[in-house]
């Protein structure tokens, strides 16, 4: 893609859908606006804008599309044991609650997770408060209502959890209403909007690998600070924080960095 052309194509997509495409890689994401273009049938990005300004349906699809979403309940299984195991537990150490941030919660599947989790550890007549947050307005819709998930979303579910917490229609799987009830969403912009303070746990798996590194730094320094002294950050698999010490974290296992201070 041609520089002229890609700067035409972020003025754009900042006018009309409020992304700021500066702020991500720039050979990832011209390969997906790419794929997306051909998909669309337009033969141009010209052509495809103006039909994005007459359509609000095809505004809202190209905006879902650029915010990216692939997650499944219980993802990575190995570092999830590690939270229930080792990290909640410490958490909840002299705490009858927490306070727990999902950051790009897509479809529901990470905070649904977590609000199982807590419910196992701590029975549900302990009201910890899960805040799960994302730009899409599509993904937090499906969130919201609780599915429908597919069978790929729920196969690392342990099967006591699943049959405590989903109910299947049609070959679909939904959260049980008492789960629904745990979650509070909102729609929010990592990049442009404040961030809530006082957190036990912030949970952002697999989002700032699409930033570049000064956006990184700069996020991963905003989540530092609205960890709680002792509070921890949970990322994804691959995921390493960069310059996790000189921003004052210290490492807490594989994907977790626990802000240093009281405990």
């Amino acid at each position: 893609m041609e520089l002229d052309d890609y700067t035409y194509i972020k003025r754009e997509v900042l006018a009309l859908t409020g992304i700021d495409l500066n702020f991500y890689k720039d050979t990832q994401m011209q390969r997906r606006l790419g794929t997306y273009l051909l998909r669309s049938g337009e033969p141009t990005w010209q052509n495809y804008f103006q039909k994005a300004k007459r359509d609000s349906t095809e505004l809202r699809k190209l905006r879902d599309y650029l915010t990216i979403n692939v997650s499944s309940f219980f993802r990575d299984v190995e570092k999830y044991n590690a939270l229930q195991n080792n990290v909640l537990p410490e958490l909840l150490k002299g705490r009858s609650s927490l306070r727990v941030w999902s950051a790009g919660c897509s479809r529901g599947q990470e905070p649904y997770t977590l609000a199982m989790m807590l419910t196992e550890l701590t029975g549900s007549f302990r009201r910890h408060y899960i805040l799960a947050t994302d730009l899409d307005r599509s993904a937090l819709d499906a969130a919201i209502a609780g599915g429908p998930y597919t069978k790929d979303d729920v196969a690392y579910v342990p099967p006591a959890l699943y049959n405590r917490y989903f109910r299947e229609s049609g070959g679909k799987y939904w959260v049980n209403d008492d789960l629904r009830k745990l979650i509070t969403f909102r729609q929010h912009n990592l990049l442009a909007d404040s961030f809530e303070m006082n957190f036990d746990l912030i949970v952002c798996r697999n989002v700032v690998i699409y930033f570049t590194a000064p956006v990184k730094d700069q996020l991963y320094y905003n989540f530092f600070k609205a960890l709680r002294p002792g509070g921890v950050l949970f990322v994804g698999g691959t995921e390493i924080v960069p310059k996790a010490t000189e921003i004052g974290f210290d490492a807490a296992g594989i994907s977790f960095y626990r802000r240093n201070g009281a405990k």
